[in-house]
């Protein structure tokens, strides 16, 4: 095997089912179809995986066009290890696990104003305080 620099390493991923991680936190599974000079991907038959806690669901999306600038990660799936039960995770529905990730969401939000009250109290001021006041 030849070593391949940038993107080119990667044609030998292509027809692979692959887990890409973007930059704004989601999980992608879907089979590597094409790449181009700028990482960006194509990838067939894609689900969007949300863990929350111990359970995790999976949404089905299709084809996905990838913009390479947005991938965290991306690394091919052992189709032996993909089975999540082994990691004591539980499958649950769509719907499930929506609304798990919509309350975990609110709970963080509730953290953060929590936190933010609390500096404000004691006379400080955080870099995120002033970005929520400049919009």
């Amino acid at each position: 095997m030849d070593y391949m620099p940038g993107t080119a390493s990667l044609i030998e991923e292509i027809d692979k089912k692959q887990l890409v991680v973007l930059r704004d936190g989601r999980t992608l599974i879907g089979i590597l179809r094409s790449i181009d000079q700028f990482a960006n991907l194509v990838i067939h038959r894609t689900i969007e995986r949300i863990h929350v806690g111990k359970k995790y669901g999976d949404i089905p999306r299709g084809i996905f066009v990838v913009r390479g600038e947005n991938v965290v990660l991306l690394g091919e799936v052992d189709g032996e290890m993909d089975n999540e039960s082994d990691l004591n995770l539980e499958k649950v529905s769509v719907e499930e696990i929506l609304q798990a990730q919509r309350k975990q969401q609110e709970e963080h939000m509730e953290e953060k104003k929590a936190k933010l009250k609390a500096m404000k109290e004691r006379g400080l001021s955080s870099n995120v305080e002033q970005q929520d006041d400049a919009f």
